[in-house]
C-alpha cells in the first residue's frame, strides 16, 4: 500500500456511497443436468440483457467449480432477488443465488 489516504478523503468518499445489490451465484446440484448447455446459454443471454438495460452494473462470471459468478445490480435487494429467482439456471436448480444489500461508489469501474 503506497497511497496515503486522509481521514477527510475517507469521509468524502463515504459521502458518495450509493445503495446497490450484490448477487452471488453458486453452482447447484443440477449443474450437469440434461440440457444444461442450452439453459446456461439462456442464462447468459438474460444476464447480458440485464447488463445492457443497466440493471446489472458489473457482471463477473467466475471460473470455479463452486462459484458461478457475481453481479452488482442497480436495484434494491428485494427486486434483485425477484429478478434472479426468474433466471433460467436458478429455476432449473443449476445455480443458487444469494442477494446482499451493499454500497458502492458511482464511477468505479473495472480497468480496460
Amino acid at each position: 500500500m503506497q497511497t496515503t489516504v486522509t481521514d477527510e478523503q475517507i469521509r468524502d468518499l463515504a459521502a458518495t456511497a450509493r445503495p446497490y445489490s450484490l448477487a452471488v451465484l453458486r453452482w447447484g446440484p443440477e449443474r450437469t443436468m440434461d440440457g444444461a448447455a442450452a439453459t446456461e446459454l439462456e442464462h447468459q443471454r438474460r444476464m447480458a440483457s440485464l447488463r445492457a438495460d443497466g440493471v446489472i452494473a458489473i457482471l463477473c462470471p467466475v471460473a470455479s467449480d463452486t462459484l458461478a459468478g457475481v453481479a452488482i445490480m442497480t436495484v434494491p435487494a428485494e427486486e434483485a432477488e425477484q429478478i434472479m429467482a426468474e433466471d433460467p439456471c436458478v429455476r432449473a436448480g443449476m445455480m443458487r443465488c444469494e442477494v446482499y444489500s451493499c454500497h458502492g461508489f458511482p464511477g468505479d469501474a473495472l480497468p480496460a
